[in-house]
C-alpha cells in the first residue's frame, strides 16, 4: 500500500450561478499502513476556511497551510496518527472563465442568455474545485452530492440516487457512489440541461441546451453502437448505469471521457441537417468512439502515472477509427487514419525538439501543441504497426488480458506489452521499447546490388542529426517479378544494417507495405524507384502504397535530400490517381512548398497543381452526388479551395457562383460549403466580410461558425484582414480564437503582418485559455518570413509571456526549418 491511499471523497458543492462562486464540504477518508504526522493535498484557487481531522472516533480541529505556488495545503496532525483517518475541509471558490477546473459557460434561447457551469479536470484541474490527491495514480470511490436552484438539472458521474427541496427554492441532488477512479475524471454541471434516452439502451443519454433537441440523435444512436462495440471488443461490460454524452457550448478541448459523463464541444455531437458535412459527421462518430474507448482505457485501466498517459489516448485514438470502421466500413476510415494521424505524427517527429510517447518525469504531463500529436497521432500509428506484426486475433487478446488483469487499477507501458507478448509469443516487449522510450523515428535507407538488397537505418529528422539510435522495425517488403503477382515478406530489423535477398535482379520491390510500419523510406535505388513509379501509374500497388511513396518523397525534399524539381516530376506517376489519400496528401505538399517558394517555382506548382486538380475535379465532379464516397466529398472540398488559392479560372468561376447562392439566401451542399466560403472571402471586400460576420452571429451551429472563422483568414485585402484580426480579438468566443488566425497564417496576403499584430496586442493574447493560445503562437511564428529566433525568445522573456517551453521550442526550429526550404526554393 502507498504511505497514504485516499479511499473514499464524499463532495458537497453549492453553486451561485449568479455571483460565479461556490462552496464546497469535503469529507476525506484515507488509509495509512504507516504513522503519518501530517497530510498535503492539491489545492489551486480555493479558500481553505476549516479543517477538521477524526483519527479514533473524536473530530479535532487543526491547523493548516497553503503553499499557493506549490498547489499544496498542508495538515498537520497532532500527533502521529495510522489506519484510517477522516478529514473534513470546509472551503470555497470561484466558478472561473478558463475552461479549466470549475468553470463557467453560457447559451443564448429566445434571446436571452443563460449560465451554466461545468467541470474539465483533466490533467491536474481537479485541484480546483475540491481538496485532493490530484494523480491518476491515487484511485477513489467519490459520493458526490450538489445543492442547486430548483428549476435547474445536475449531471455527474453516476445516476441520481436522491433528490430532496430545500429551503431558498435550492435542491439537493445525491448522486450513487462511483467506482474507484482518479481525480481527473470527476465531473458535474449545472444548468438547464434536458436529457434523451436511446429507446434500445436506455444507459445512453444525450444532455443538451435548451433548443438543440433537433440536432442530438446522430449522437445517441452512435453513442448505443460505440458502447455496444466496445463492450464486445473488450470482452468487460460498461460498469455504469448510465452513459451521458454532454453538449457544451464553451469547451477548449474537443472532448473529455469523464467516466459516465462524456463532455464534448458541440460541432462534434450535435448533427445539423444541411449544415453538417459528411467529414463532420465522421467527425462526430470518431469523437464519440475515442471516448467510448477511454471508459476501459483511462478509466477502469488508469496510467499509474502521467507518463503512461498514452496508454489512455493512443488507444483511444486508434479505437476512434476502429470502432467507427467496424459500422461503416464504406467510409474508408483507415486512410483517413494514415491522413489525419500518421501523417502529422511522422511530421511532428521529424523535428529534433520531440519527445519519447511515454513521456519522462510524468510528475505532470501537459497536452498541449508539442505533446498531443506524439501521444495521440503517433502512439495510434505505433498500435496500427503492433497490429500489423501480431495480427487481430492476437492484438485482441492482448488487449482483453491486459483490460481484466488490470481493472479498476493503474497499469504502466510494461503491462501492456508484456500482454501482448504473452498471447503472441512475439518479441513484443524488446521492441516496443525501442519505440516508446526514445524520441524520433527510422528512415531505413535501401541499396541494391543484383538481387540483394542492403538496407540501413538511421533516424529521420529535418535538420541535421548525429543520432546514433537504433530501433526494432517490423519490415515489410513486396517484391514483384515481371507478370507475377506481389509476394511479402516480414522480419524484425533489429541492427544497424539487415541484408535481404529479392531473389531475382530484375524484380521490383516496395518496402513498408501498406504503409503499416512508422517508418521511412529511401530508395537509392533510382532503376526501382522508376519501376514503382510505372506500378504508380498503372495502380497495381495500394493506395496507402502510392501515398507513401509521394509522402516519403516529399519528406527528403524537406529534410534536404531531396530537390522540389524531382518531387514536382516525379507526380508525374499520379496523372491516373483518382483514390483520396494520395490525393488528399500531395495536395497538402504542393500548398506547403508553394508557400516557402519564389515566384518561379511557385508557378511551376501553380501549373502542376491546377492541371492535377482540374483533372480530378473533372473524374469525381465539382457538384456532390447523391450516395458518392464519403472520402470523394472531402476530397472535392480541399481540391476545390486549393484550385482556388493556385489561381484555376475554371474553380473560381466555380466557386463564384456557388458563394453568390449563399449571399442571396440560398444553400450549398454542406460537403462544400467550406470550400464556398473560403473562395467566396478570397476574392471578397469589406460587404464581403459584413455578411460573414452575420451569419456568423446569427447561425445556431458551431459547425457552421467554425467554417466561417476558416473563411476569415482567407481575405486578400489588408484592410478587411486587420477588421478580421480585430473582430478575432473582441467577439469571437475564446474556444474559437485560433481558427482564424491559423488560417491567416496560411495566407501569403497576411502573414507578414502577423507578428507585429501578435506582439501589438499582448494584452489580449495574455488572456487567451493556454492550449489555445499554444495554438496561435505556433500558427504565427513559422510562417514569418523576417523573424529570427532571438527575436522571439527576447520577446517572450521581456514581457513575461506564458508559453509552454516545448511549444516554443518545437515553434522556433519549425521557423528554422521554413528559413532554410525558403532559401532552397528561392528563385
Amino acid at each position: 500500500m502507498n504511505q497514504l491511499a485516499p479511499l473514499n471523497y464524499r463532495i458537497s458543492i453549492e453553486p451561485d450561478l449568479e455571483k460565479f462562486v461556490f462552496n464546497g464540504f469535503l469529507e476525506l477518508t484515507i488509509e495509512t499502513d504507516e504513522p503519518v504526522d501530517h497530510l498535503e493535498l492539491n489545492v489551486l484557487e480555493l479558500d481553505i476556511q476549516e479543517c477538521l481531522v477524526r483519527g479514533s472516533g473524536e473530530d479535532l480541529k487543526c491547523r493548516f497551510s497553503v503553499d499557493t505556488e506549490a498547489e499544496k495545503l498542508c495538515i498537520p496532525f497532532a500527533d502521529a496518527m495510522i489506519g484510517m483517518i477522516r478529514v473534513f475541509i470546509r472551503y470555497s471558490g470561484i466558478i472561473n472563465d478558463k475552461m479549466a477546473g470549475f468553470y463557467r459557460s453560457q447559451y443564448v434561447s429566445d434571446g436571452k442568455t443563460y449560465p451554466i457551469c461545468v467541470t474539465q479536470f483533466q490533467e491536474s484541474d481537479a485541484r480546483r474545485a475540491f481538496p485532493c490527491f490530484d494523480h491518476p495514480g491515487k484511485k477513489a470511490v467519490f459520493d458526490i452530492e450538489l445543492i442547486i436552484d430548483r428549476h435547474l438539472t445536475a449531471i455527474s458521474n453516476q445516476d441520481v440516487e436522491n433528490e430532496t427541496e430545500t429551503e431558498n427554492d435550492k435542491k439537493k441532488v445525491i448522486f450513487k457512489s462511483s467506482p474507484k477512479m482518479s481525480t481527473y475524471l470527476v465531473f458535474w454541471c449545472v444548468g438547464e440541461f434536458r436529457l434523451k434516452v436511446d429507446p434500445k439502451d436506455r444507459r445512453v443519454r444525450v444532455a443538451f441546451l435548451p433548443g438543440m433537441e433537433p440536432y442530438v440523435d446522430f449522437g445517441l444512436e452512435f453513442g448505443k453502437k460505440a458502447l455496444a462495440y466496445c463492450e464486445d471488443y473488450y470482452g468487460i461490460a460498461y460498469p455504469l448505469s448510465k452513459l451521458d454524452l454532454i453538449a457544451i457550448p464553451d469547451f477548449a478541448f474537443g472532448a473529455m471521457e469523464n467516466w459516465g459523463a462524456i463532455t464534448f464541444r458541440e460541432n462534434l455531437l450535435l448533427f445539423y441537417p444541411g449544415i453538417t458535412s459528411k467529414a463532420g459527421a465522421e467527425r462526430i462518430a470518431e469523437v464519440i468512439s475515442h471516448e467510448m474507448a477511454h471508459q476501459w482505457f483511462g478509466n477502469l485501466v488508469t496510467p499509474a502515472d502521467w507518463q503512461y498517459l498514452w496508454l489512455n489516448e493512443s488507444f483511444a485514438t486508434y479505437f476512434g477509427f476502429g470502432v467507427v470502421d467496424h459500422y461503416h466500413p464504406d467510409w474508408e476510415i483507415w486512410p483517413q487514419f494514415l491522413y489525419s494521424q500518421t501523417y502529422p505524427a511522422l511530421v511532428r517527429d521529424a523535428y529534433l525538439e520531440t519527445i519519447p510517447i511515454e513521456i519522462p518525469g510524468g510528475e505532470h504531463v501537459v497536452i498541449n501543441t508539442s505533446t498531443a500529436p506524439i501521444i495521440y497521432c503517433k502512439g495510434g500509428s505505433i498500435l496500427r504497426q503492433i497490429n500489423g506484426y501480431i495480427g487481430e486475433e492476437g492484438f485482441q487478446k492482448g488487449v482483453r488480458y491486459y483490460l481484466k488483469k488490470f481493472a479498476y487499477d493503474c497499469a504502466g507501458s510494461e503491462n501492456l506489452w508484456e500482454a501482448f507478448e504473452t498471447v503472441s509469443d512475439r518479441p513484443v516487449v524488446e521492441m516496443m521499447r525501442s519505440w516508446l522510450e526514445q524520441p524520433g523515428y527510422p528512415v531505413i535507407e535501401v541499396r541494391r546490388s543484383g538481387s540483394e538488397l542492403t538496407l540501413s537505418q538511421k533516424r529521420f529528422s529535418y535538420l541535421a542529426n548525429g543520432s546514433s539510435q537504433i530501433w526494432l522495425i517490423p519490415v515489410s517488403i513486396s517484391v514483384r517479378d515481371e507478370n507475377e503477382e506481389w509476394r511479402v515478406s516480414d522480419f524484425l530489423m533489429d541492427t544497424k544494417t539487415r541484408s535481404f535477398d529479392l531473389g531475382s535482379k530484375r524484380a521490383v520491390y516496395k518496402i513498408n507495405t501498406g504503409q503499416t510500419g512508422f517508418y521511412r523510406v529511401n530508395y537509392r535505388d533510382p532503376q526501382n524507384l522508376k519501376k514503382l513509379g510505372s506500378e504508380i501509374l498503372c495502380q497495381t500497388v495500394s493506395p496507402e502504397d502510392r501515398w507513401g511513396l509521394e509522402n516519403d518523397f516529399y519528406a527528403r525534399v524537406a529534410s534536404g535530400d531531396e530537390s522540389l524539381d524531382a518531387y514536382l516530376d516525379f507526380l508525374k506517376y499520379y496523372a491516373n490517381e483518382t483514390d483520396f489519400l494520395p490525393l488528399i496528401c500531395i495536395a497538402d505538399n504542393l500548398r506547403h512548398a508553394y508557400l516557402l517558394s519564389g515566384n518561379a517555382n511557385q508557378q511551376k506548382i501553380s501549373i502542376i497543381g491546377i492541371r492535377l486538380i482540374e483533372e480530378v475535379l473533372r473524374k469525381i465532379g465539382y457538384a456532390p452526388q447523391p450516395d458518392e464516397a464519403h472520402t470523394r466529398g472531402m476530397l472535392r472540398d480541399q481540391y476545390v479551395w486549393l484550385g482556388i488559392f493556385l489561381g484555376s479560372e475554371k474553380v473560381a468561376a466555380f466557386a463564384e457562383t456557388e458563394f453568390q447562392k449563399l449571399v442571396r439566401g440560398g444553400s450549398v451542399h454542406p460537403d462544400m460549403i467550406k470550400s464556398i466560403m473560403q473562395a467566396g472571402a478570397f476574392t471578397g471586400n469589406a460587404d464581403t466580410l459584413d455578411w460573414f460576420i452575420e451569419r456568423f452571429e446569427n447561425t445556431v451551429s458551431e459547425h457552421d461558425r467554425t467554417n466561417v472563422l476558416s473563411a476569415l483568414g482567407c481575405f486578400q485585402d489588408h484592410d478587411v484582414l486587420s477588421a478580421v484580426c480585430s473582430f478575432t480579438l473582441t467577439r469571437v468566443p475564446p474556444r474559437n480564437q485560433s481558427i482564424p488566425i491559423a488560417a491567416m497564417a496560411l495566407n501569403p496576403a497576411a502573414t507578414d503582418g502577423l507578428w507585429e499584430w501578435y506582439t501589438s496586442e499582448k494584452e489580449a493574447f495574455a488572456t487567451f485559455h493556454p492550449l489555445i493560445h499554444e495554438r496561435v503562437f505556433a500558427s504565427i511564428v513559422p510562417v514569418c518570413d523576417a523573424l529570427k529566433a532571438e527575436d522571439v525568445r527576447h520577446y517572450l522573456s521581456k514581457n513575461q509571456v506564458k508559453i509552454n517551453p516545448g511549444v516554443v521550442e518545437l515553434t522556433l526550429e519549425r521557423l528554422e526549418v521554413n528559413h532554410r526550404l525558403r532559401e532552397k526554393f528561392s528563385d
